[in-house]
């Protein structure tokens, strides 16, 4: 196997000779190539699937591939059935982070010389450890590494060194230096990528690939003709918004953009400026005779009237920043620095401290808070403060609050706590719970009375408070009502707005916002929400809003979990600033200071992939010497092609192409399935649907999103620093591509996270090789086979196995769930080869039953390992064409019933087997494999008694009858249990003298019943099985034979007195253990 240990690769590198050769002929036939036809397709006739494009700044992995497999697999499929197919790919390069990466080579060359001599390699005394390489999409290092910092440069946090990544890469030191150059990075990673996606075998039709970017002038017409047709629209805006932003780059950050905090969205919070009242402490001398306050955030300023006091956390650090030329507010650096970026420092972006400071400093002060009935209150110790949310300063409103009904309860109960913290008397203990809120269940001191309810008894109990939050505060908000105060009498809900707007408008808060988690930029700053005047893509604006709810109810998603996530994101999506200073990409025609932000410009690019071909010719960069040139696509052109738009009378380009290119259009679109990883449903996947909406026609909406989850790797998180790692190129050169792929459809179709297992894989190398080494020696012994019909039991049985293998793999591939297409059109179909195997016996197998199953197996795993159909349908079936194409195989309706039958004979001989054993050597172990049990009879002459009842009668009978009233078919469902117990006691069993005896058997058997009829349908309450048991065992006596190691065989019917008398005196095992219809009972007689 492909495992270390000096075990053979023999079987994996045959599995690679054939890829190389199946790669070969499909690429000498273009097999791929996708074109439209002028007649529009039916449904049914075409198949257009699309992937997310990867970005392009390392190798593509196991994660890209995992995704990748399930549209893979797909259209091979579709392909496979008849389908003409379009699966085309395109590369990603816009965005910042390849310039940050580029950027900071050459900062790196600047601080450490060319090749870069870094400071841990002068160091003794280093330690390994282990980091995480910059971006998941980067791919991985052809081998396992782990990154090397000294002991100082990891406390610090350092990251890695961009060079060192680059070696990584393979790269040598002289070849680092050409990627200073951010283009570099687009002409050396694409085309990797499409050699690794070719070795995995992805039918692609390779003319239709591209690059983003302006080095691509074709893609960058698009995106400019894209954003002028939103901006023309109204959907592309100029505003004043907040937004993540990093202040190093100097520019919003948005998803894509980001190293850490994906998803994550500025939080708006209230500032409340709580006036710091004269005289000021020597320590806050210097800001005599300015405006000081505690700056306070709050997300409740409608609790404002019940303020006791201020919180602070005794160790946090604070300062005293400069807000305008008189005011100064005091609270922590970072909520200064946020605050810094939405226009409140005197020095715009740069926070200006005036006065370091701690908690100690400001317990004490006297301060003046807006809407607090107590004229001052005091700022007091708080130990559960944070520092890293809001401002590390926080109003008290003990009614409200749990944790500050606590906290001020534990400074008034407990002396030495206030002693601990210089605490006086007068700071606390005048101060009473003000009631502000009446809540229906909870009163008007719901904090109190929830922390009662509790037995919570300190500030500590963090998990107990947690609840009692969660008891009170959305049930505040939603029932809560006003009981003082200019609103009084009327709901929270409705005047939180308007107090907040009121203390604005008074200059006594300020709004605030910062990030709902820690963001980090792939610069490795820390992100800040920021106030930013620019370009905005409307989200979230009523009636196109409703445009995209209408497409996503008319896709399909292929999960319930999906379309939640959809409606979710729909809910909450708004204004999505489109517009970056930084980076790579297409500039914003009408203002060229700006770029289009990264997923902005991948909305509707599945449009560009079916003309993309006129246009590069097969060179994914748009620099060869196409027919059509850059500057003549213009927006008329797009329009015309896209948008129904007139034909334009002025193109230089001739009419017979731009019919061409729209033929193209109309035919392959809309897209049929995109495939992806959930992550993009809050973004890019629904980007998609709005802009579909927007810029084209209803019939050309999106049809089809289907999310997965993440990929583990042997039940562990994927990670470069562990080793748990693989790029697409590793696992083909360990497991062979079709291993990979048939690992890949292995792992898993939901939305959870899936599992790539290397024994999987490896075990795939096994079954592949051995099904060629089968195949081969089959067709070797062709001679020897049977000819003529299929006409035995076993031959029957075999047949509709085929016939079941490629109805259900149908419905698994049409629903793409491919680890059951794996199960029932590969796993399945070779148990019933080996089973089929195994019951022939003497007679042999069927010559054109097996030809039919190598021809069907074949086709039912080409989707998923199409090198090893391939090669087994040209090399050793000797057919004309390509498998892949080859047509889905014809089949009959599966005969469940015959099914049922064979089920039922399998199941049979197990339990002969286990009563020959048990009867032979006493023991209650039976053998449950299907070797014949020679062991057993080698030194005795057998004869087995089969006893059948086909018929249930008696009580059994009688409840059968009672629960099949009792049924309902179609939503498989009974009545209660009073109705079938009610039922019971009316009929002929509940009139009996023995019923409570009867009733003891009745319970156990109509429970088991009854869970078998829920599983499987009515059929397991009928008297009777489907097919004659009699028949069935009589027709394979010789297979029985064979099975048990027995001489002479009898089917016998246990309501035959005659057959009775047979069992002489082992009559009485028939009595202990009767036989019911789909249980013989066997008896086994020796002479």
């Amino acid at each position: 196997m492909a495992e270390e240990g000096g075990k053979s690769f023999a079987r994996r590198d045959r599995l690679l000779e054939i890829e190389a050769k199946a790669r070969n002929w499909w690429e000498e036939k273009q097999v791929f190539r996708a074109e439209s036809c002028e007649k529009p397709p039916g449904p049914g006739e075409k198949f257009f699937g699309n992937f997310p494009f990867p970005y392009m700044n390392g190798f593509l992995h196991l994660g890209h591939a995992f995704s990748l497999s399930k549209l893979e697999f797909a259209a091979a499929y579709h392909r496979l059935r008849g389908a003409n197919v379009l699966l085309p790919f395109a590369f990603h390069c816009t965005g910042m982070p390849i310039k940050a990466s580029a950027d900071k080579l050459t900062r790196e060359i600047q601080q450490f010389g060319e090749p870069p001599v870094f400071p841990e390699k002068l160091e003794k005394g280093n330690e390994e450890v282990e980091v995480e390489a910059e971006d998941v999409n980067a791919g991985a290092p052809p081998a396992k590494h782990k990154g090397k910092k000294s002991k100082a440069a990891s406390k610090a946090g350092g990251e890695v060194y961009q060079w060192e990544i680059m070696r990584s890469f393979g790269l040598s030191d002289s070849d680092i230096s050409k990627f200073q150059d951010p283009y570099k990075w687009l002409t050396y990673f694409p085309p990797l990528a499409v050699e690794d996606l070719k070795a995995f075998g992805l039918g692609c039709d390779w003319r239709r690939s591209f690059i983003t970017t302006d080095m691509n002038p074709f893609f960058d017409a698009f995106v400019r003709w894209q954003v002028r047709k939103l901006k023309s629209m109204g959907k592309i805006v100029k505003d004043l918004r907040y937004t993540i932003y990093s202040p190093m780059d100097g520019q919003p950050c948005a998803d894509h953009d980001r190293s850490s905090g994906e998803g994550v969205q500025p939080q708006e919070y209230t500032v409340i400026k709580m006036e710091l009242m004269a005289p000021f402490p020597s320590k806050l001398g210097v800001l005599e005779g300015r405006k000081v306050f505690l700056a306070a955030a709050t997300l409740r300023p409608e609790t404002m009237y019940g303020q006791t006091n201020a919180w602070v956390l005794p160790d946090g650090k604070y300062g005293a920043f400069e807000i305008n030329e008189t005011d100064v507010f005091i609270l922590t650096q970072r909520a200064a620095r946020n605050l810094a970026y939405q226009k409140y420092s005197r020095v715009p972006e740069k926070p200006t401290c005036l006065v370091e400071l701690t908690g100690y400093d400001l317990i004490g002060l006297p301060l003046k808070s807006p809407l607090a009935l107590n004229e001052i209150i005091y700022a007091l110790p708080m130990l559960t403060v944070l520092t890293d949310k809001g401002t590390g300063i926080v109003t008290s409103v003990p009614t409200d609050s749990p944790d500050d009904y606590m906290a001020l309860h534990d400074l008034k109960s407990k002396p030495a706590f206030r002693a601990k913290y210089g605490v006086k008397d007068e700071w606390v203990l005048p101060f009473e719970n003000i009631p502000i809120i009446d809540i229906p269940g909870f009163g008007s001191n719901a904090a109190e009375k929830v922390c009662a309810d509790l037995k919570i008894k300190s500030q500590n109990e963090k998990e107990k408070l947690a609840e009692a939050k969660r008891l009170t505060y959305l049930k505040g908000f939603n029932e809560g009502t006003l009981i003082l105060g200019e609103f009084k009498g009327r709901k929270v809900q409705e005047v939180k707005p308007l107090i907040r707007s009121k203390l604005i408008e008074a200059g006594e808060a300020i709004s605030y916002s910062e990030p709902e988690k820690r963001v980090l930029s792939r610069s490795g700053d820390e992100c800040v929400v920021a106030l930013t005047d620019q370009w905005y893509i409307t989200y979230g604006e009523t009636e196109w809003k409703k445009l995209a709810e209408e497409c996503l109810s008319g896709m399909n998603l292929y999960s319930d979990e999906t379309r939640h996530g959809f409606e979710h994101t729909l809910s909450w999506l708004n204004q999505w600033a489109c517009s970056r200073s930084f980076g790579l990409g297409t500039r914003i025609p009408w203002d060229e200071e700006f770029l289009v932000e990264s997923l902005s410009d991948s909305t509707i690019y599945m449009a560009y992939y079916t003309i993309a071909h006129f246009l590069h010719n097969g060179d994914m960069y748009g620099s060869s010497k196409s027919a059509i040139k850059p500057e003549q696509m213009t927006d008329e052109v797009w329009d015309f092609v896209f948008c129904d738009g007139p034909c334009p009378k002025s193109s230089e380009i001739s009419s017979s192409i731009l019919s061409k290119m729209k033929q193209e259009f109309e035919y392959w679109y809309p897209f049929d399935l995109r495939v992806s990883g959930k992550d993009l449903i809050q973004n890019h996947l629904t980007f998609c649907i709005y802009n579909h909406t927007a810029i084209m026609s209803k019939k050309h909406w999106p049809r089809g999103f289907r999310c997965n989850g993440h990929i583990m790797l042997n039940a562990q998180k994927m990670s470069k620093s562990t080793g748990n790692f693989r790029t697409i190129r590793q696992a083909i050169e360990e497991f062979s591509a079709d291993a990979t792929r048939f690992s890949l459809a292995d792992a898993g179709d939901g939305v959870d996270d899936a599992n790539f297992a290397f024994d999987t894989a490896n075990a795939a190398i096994l079954r592949l090789t051995k099904e060629i080494s089968w195949t081969e020696e089959v067709l070797g012994a062709d001679s020897s086979l049977r000819p003529g019909p299929p006409t035995t039991y076993a031959d029957r049985v075999f047949a509709n196995e085929i016939n079941i293998a490629v109805n259900r793999t149908e419905q698994n591939y049409s629903g793409y769930m491919f680890r059951e297409a794996l199960k029932t059109g590969f796993y399945d179909l070779q148990a019933a080869r080996d089973e089929y195997r195994f019951s022939c016996g003497d007679g042999g197998m069927n010559r054109d039953l097996l030809w039919r199953f190598m021809d069907v197996q074949t086709r039912l795993i080409t989707p998923i390992c199409p090198h090893y159909g391939e090669y087994v349908w040209r090399e050793l079936l000797k057919k004309d064409g390509f498998v892949v194409n080859a047509g889905w195989p014809l089949a009959d309706a599966p005969d469940l019933t015959l099914q049922s039958a064979n089920k039922y004979l399998q199941d049979s001989i197990i339990l002969m087997r286990k009563l020959l054993q048990k009867q032979v050597l006493g023991s209650k172990k039976g053998n449950k494999k299907g070797t014949p049990v020679t062991a057993l009879t080698e030194d005795h002459n057998l004869t087995g008694l089969i006893y059948v009842n086909e018929h249930f009668d008696g009580w059994k009978a009688e409840c059968l009858k009672i629960l099949q009233i009792n049924f309902n078919r179609d939503s498989r469902t009974f009545s209660s249990d009073k109705m079938i117990q009610e039922a019971l006691q009316k009929s002929s069993i509940g009139q009996s003298k023995d019923f409570r005896q009867i009733q003891k058997l009745c319970m156990p058997f109509m429970k088991f019943k009854k869970d078998e009829a829920i599983a499987i349908g009515a059929q397991a309450l009928d008297l009777k099985l489907p097919f004659g048991e009699i028949e069935v065992l009589q027709e394979n006596l010789d297979l029985i034979k064979r099975q048990l190691g027995l001489q002479e065989v009898e089917i016998l019917s246990a309501t035959n007195p005659d057959a009775l008398s047979k069992a002489g005196s082992l009559v009485k095992l028939l009595e202990q253990n009767p036989p019911a219809p789909g249980s013989p009972t066997a008896i086994f007689l020796t002479w």
